[in-house]
């Protein structure tokens, strides 16, 4: 039986712990004032510091001492009295408890003997008591405020422990396939789910096992979050969202619970699409932490959910959909078959998929009849969806800025300018030496893109400040649809052109400056990538040097496989070819001299200028002298290679 009641009073006292923690205080305090006495609680007069003895005495007896002189100082409460006197040379405190409500003569006694007093206000036992309580009741209401706000952004529970709560949302999205524009290759592949989520039977009839997962891989900004919502928008079921990350607590095995919680309600509601974004949160490969200790709450996280994708019946209908960026991080187990059976790529959008996708996003927005969105689709190669949603929205403001009343091509080009180079910085003023080095070092790079075969043509050249380093630009826009490929004429047309501007100001300014950093580092990337991983030169042969992980953030880690002997060699080559096409540069340069003065002597009076105007000026030069036009030559084997392919 004792153990019994010992049981439920733990209990009790587990499952209510505001509660027990109040009685704690409450019996502490009157523990606390138990020990120290009404009377003691009194205190002491300010300056009464030598008393050395407490005596209890009677009310009469406090009043025949202060008649008889003996009193120096009183203080008075609505229960006791307390007077500060001497005796036989000895400072006493003489305490009288249970005094009269009521005593008319007390005051001008004191008065009468100059004696000083105070008094404290009180309301007998009930203000005792009310002071007693109320710290533990203002403590308790700050207590139960804190407490509230953690579960609300834990998830619930004491502290959010275990569950996923709010955390999920199971709301039914109502975006549609039709919403969702540049990826059709992937809406095909998720297709079949939402035929799935719709008629479950006909293909358990058939005895065929729909995917218990389906990954999302590509570049951010793609639309892969969209496109799992208008799965199941399309399927008109509900779709649970979570973030990997929200996962992950400080508490180990709050994050295997609360994956626990996740599919539980998603079985409930069954048919139902369980999405996790950002999977590489939690589902980072586990033999990258096997030599430090690893994580022992994301370990768990992951294992609870290889252990909820197993637990999946074939005839379940609920579908986990996750999205990444990283896919080459995840672990193997998540990967297999039978958990992400299927990896589905939401890449980049070619030029239909950014026209169509420039479409979705201009409905609510006015455009001038006059905007050409085919040229603005062309002009945006390599942007993914989220690039282009806010290139419209640019051009939205920047429209608005000007009291416009529709937005103009000008607009929609600016924001492109936005997107590619930074914010245009007007106010950064820059004194006439630096505007002079600007401008030949960018009149450098617009001729030896013109001049130079398998180089992209010149848009726009600006020595107006852009981003957070820019003092000039020259904006190159593809003229053809994506590449996937570079050829190595194309690897070294690019490395001239970023040799432009660094001997443009040798050659015409008479000296060199820091604008040229940028351009060299990517110029020996360059390099170093043909002889190490394209296996473009006699250093390595066909040997690739170096292998670098596909990584759709770009960046990706690389793996050198060499000796410190091909590292000189290596450095010897990169140095030798950036030496050589230099001087190749500086020639071009040295026979376009008039014109890169032309060039220049423009960009100082208007700053900015066009692409046609830069090939205009290359063309009168030719012309002038009677040159065969190596523009001209350029710009047909271009033509040529198009109509090719």
């Amino acid at each position: 039986m004792n153990n019994n009641q010992n049981n439920q009073n733990n209990n009790f006292f587990n499952n209510n712990p505001l509660l027990a923690f109040a009685l704690f205080s409450i019996v502490i305090i009157l523990i606390f004032k138990a020990f120290i006495g009404d009377g003691e609680g009194l205190g002491t007069m300010v300056g009464d510091k030598s008393t050395s003895m407490t005596k209890q005495v009677s009310y009469s007896d406090v009043k025949t001492l202060i008649k008889e002189g003996k009193i120096t100082s009183v203080k008075l409460t609505p229960m006791a009295i307390e007077a500060i006197g001497s005796d036989n040379g000895r400072n006493v405190r003489y305490i009288a408890q249970n005094v009269p409500a009521v005593d008319k003569d007390l005051i001008p006694l004191l008065d009468e003997k100059n004696i000083k007093y105070e008094g404290i206000m009180g309301g007998g036992w009930l203000s005792e008591l009310i002071g007693m309580m109320l710290p533990i009741i203002i403590f308790f209401a700050i207590w139960m405020f804190l407490a509230k706000r953690m579960q609300k952004g834990m998830g619930g529970g004491i502290l959010g422990i275990g569950k996923a709560g709010k955390l999920i949302n199971g709301e039914k999205p109502e975006t549609r396939f039709s919403d969702v524009a540049g990826v059709e290759e992937a809406k095909e592949e998720v297709k079949e789910i939402v035929d799935f989520l719709k008629y479950p039977e006909r293909y358990m009839e058939l005895g065929a096992k729909i995917p218990k997962g389906v990954l999302l891989v590509g570049p951010p900004g793609t639309g892969k979050t969209l496109l799992a919502k208008a799965v199941a928008g399309e399927a008109s079921v509900p779709f649970f969202s979570v973030s990997g990350s929200s996962f992950i607590e400080m508490f180990v095995g709050v994050g295997a619970s609360r994956v626990r919680d996740l599919f539980e309600q998603a079985k409930k509601d069954a048919p139902a699409i369980i999405f996790i974004d950002e999977i590489d949160a939690i589902g980072k490969s586990r033999a990258s932490g096997a030599n430090f200790g690893g994580n022992d709450e994301r370990e768990q996280t992951l294992n609870q959910l290889l252990a909820e994708m197993d637990g999946f019946g074939t005839n379940t209908p609920v579908i986990v959909l996750a999205a990444t960026n990283r896919p080459e991080i995840l672990d193997a187990a998540l990967l297999r078959a039978g958990r992400f059976d299927r990896q589905v790529l939401v890449d980049k959008p070619d030029y239909e998929g950014r026209l169509e996708i420039l479409k979705v996003h201009s409905k609510d927005v006015k455009l001038s009849g006059k905007v050409d969105m085919a040229a603005i689709a062309k002009a945006t190669a390599g942007l993914a969806g989220a690039d282009l949603a806010n290139i419209i929205n640019e051009s939205a403001l920047l429209a608005g800025r000007l009291n416009k009343k529709e937005i103009e091509q000008s607009d929609l080009m600016e924001a492109i300018e936005r997107a590619f180079v930074g914010l245009e910085k007007k106010n950064r003023k820059i004194n006439d030496l630096e505007k002079k080095i600007v401008s030949y070092h960018e009149s450098g790079h617009a001729l030896m893109a013109e001049l130079t075969e398998g180089a992209t043509r010149v848009t726009k050249v600006s020595i107006i400040p852009r981003g957070l380093g820019a003092l000039g630009y020259t904006l190159h826009l593809p003229d053809e649809e994506n590449r996937f490929l570079k050829q190595k004429k194309e690897l070294l047309a690019e490395i001239d052109v970023l040799l432009g501007g660094r001997a443009a100001e040798e050659i015409f300014v008479g000296d060199i400056s820091t604008g040229a950093g940028n351009d060299l580092q990517r110029a020996t990337a360059i390099v170093k990538d043909m002889i190490s991983v394209y296996g473009m030169s006699d250093v390595a042969g066909l040997m690739v040097l170096e292998k670098s992980q596909n990584s759709f953030l770009g960046g990706g880690m690389s793996q050198k496989d060499y000796s410190e002997k091909t590292a000189e060699k290596i450095d010897e080559a990169v140095k030798s070819l950036l030496g050589e096409h230099y001087a190749h540069v500086k020639q071009t340069l040295g026979e376009y001299a008039d014109a890169i003065e032309e060039m220049a002597k423009v960009l100082l009076e208007v700053e900015v200028i066009e692409g046609s105007r830069v090939r205009a000026i290359i063309e009168a030069y030719e012309q002038e002298r009677g040159m065969p036009s190596r523009l001209a030559h350029h710009a047909k084997i271009a033509k040529e290679q198009r109509e090719a392919i």
